[in-house]
């Protein structure tokens, strides 16, 4: 067992707060990390908020990095001393997962968001003897240690900057993911982005790394259309002093786009996007609304091979990406360093207040010295 800091979230609504936990020992299938850093992505506040049914009190945390310090015994991809990301858990043995499409694996909700302990029910950290919700994306990363599924781990170089690299497990992979694995756009494709946070931004990255001709990009922050112009936007509409449908027309000559990144999770935006797809078009849905939030369609407008689709985590298979998202950006061809802002772990309270109001794009924590 292992006793360590976390900040765990009380109650629905309550902030996080830094307390002592005790986690146990690794399984044949799980590893001890010690956390260097942690990015904070809105899933994490969701959660904290109360919008979906996981066990509070818990520890929440889904794009941890960090060292090896312990594995269990039938662990095989990494070994103590081994600088690793984190990322979601998954079965590795429904169909989906033996497909190479383990964001689709069929325990992923009950794994990954919703049960806040091992599949056998039992619990990876306790405090004062009674279970804390934990096993989120099958880290709970918002610690100094965690006990890691195996499948949640991805080995990196030895010299990773852990602390720049935290993100890649959700926020980076989700935005490139949505373009590399679900779009994959032609030469000369014109793409919209509609949202410049950080999965939105992430696409921008991508897809300036893809031959699509022409990326347009939607906010109604002034700061981070600027951004995206920096890291690959060919153009900006600002949503705030500009009509969303009638500025993509315009700066299409009413063609539309051959693909759509909805980042924003409302609903007016997505309709928009879906408008605004050319014959052949897909609009990849990434934000998430309300449950239950529904969304009008044209059927008509659909049938010449216009098409809707959702979206988890990229669609990625993780030990195949993320090792090439990190070189990417260790090179300096995928910039992560302009989303990124650095905080103590017990700073944790001011990254939750700069995201939410916008300030920052990308809050990472960091835990340890790497």
């Amino acid at each position: 067992m292992t006793v360590t800091t976390a900040a765990v979230v009380e109650s629905a609504g309550a902030p996080f707060t830094l307390t002592d936990v005790v986690l146990d020992a690794p399984r044949p299938d799980e590893v001890l990390v010690r956390v260097v850093a942690a990015g904070l992505c809105h899933t994490d506040l969701g959660v904290a908020a109360g919008a979906l049914p996981f066990p509070l009190p818990g520890i929440l945390g889904h794009e941890g990095a960090g060292v090896v310090e312990a594995v269990g015994d039938a662990v095989t991809s990494v070994t103590p001393g081994d600088r690793v990301l984190l990322s979601f858990t998954s079965c590795g043995a429904c169909g989906n997962c033996r497909d190479g499409h383990p964001a689709y694996c069929a325990t992923w909700l009950p794994a990954n968001l919703l049960g806040g302990r091992r599949a056998d029910g039992t619990a990876t950290v306790t405090r004062d003897g009674r279970p804390v919700g934990g096993h989120f994306f099958g880290q709970s990363s918002f610690a100094r240690h965690a006990v890691v599924d195996e499948r949640s781990v991805v080995k990196v170089a030895p010299d990773a900057p852990l602390d720049l690299l935290a993100p890649l497990g959700c926020g980076v992979q989700t935005g490139a993911g949505a373009i590399w694995n679900v779009l994959r756009p032609r030469p000369g494709a014109t793409l919209l982005v509609t949202g410049a946070g950080a999965v939105g931004l992430s696409a921008v990255m991508a897809a300036r790394l893809s031959p699509a001709g022409r990326i347009i990009v939607v906010d109604r922050v002034a700061a981070r259309l600027e951004l995206a112009v920096q890291l690959g936007a060919t153009d900006i509409v600002d949503t705030g002093a500009t009509d969303l449908a009638g500025a993509v027309a315009d700066l299409t000559g009413g063609h539309g786009v051959d693909g759509v990144v909805e980042t924003t999770g409302s609903v007016g935006v997505l309709q928009a996007g879906i408008g605004a797809l050319a014959v052949r078009g897909t609009a990849v849905v990434v934000g998430a609304p309300a449950f239950g939030t529904t969304v009008p369609v044209d059927v008509n407008h659909l049938l010449p091979g216009r098409t809707v689709t959702g979206l988890t985590l990229g669609d990625s298979e993780t030990r195949a990406l993320l090792p090439v998202l990190a070189d990417l950006v260790v090179s300096g061809r995928m910039p992560l360093d302009r989303l990124v802002r650095h905080y103590a772990f017990e700073d944790i309270r001011q990254a939750v207040t700069d995201v939410v109001a916008g300030d920052t794009v990308k809050p990472v924590l960091l835990m340890s010295p790497p």
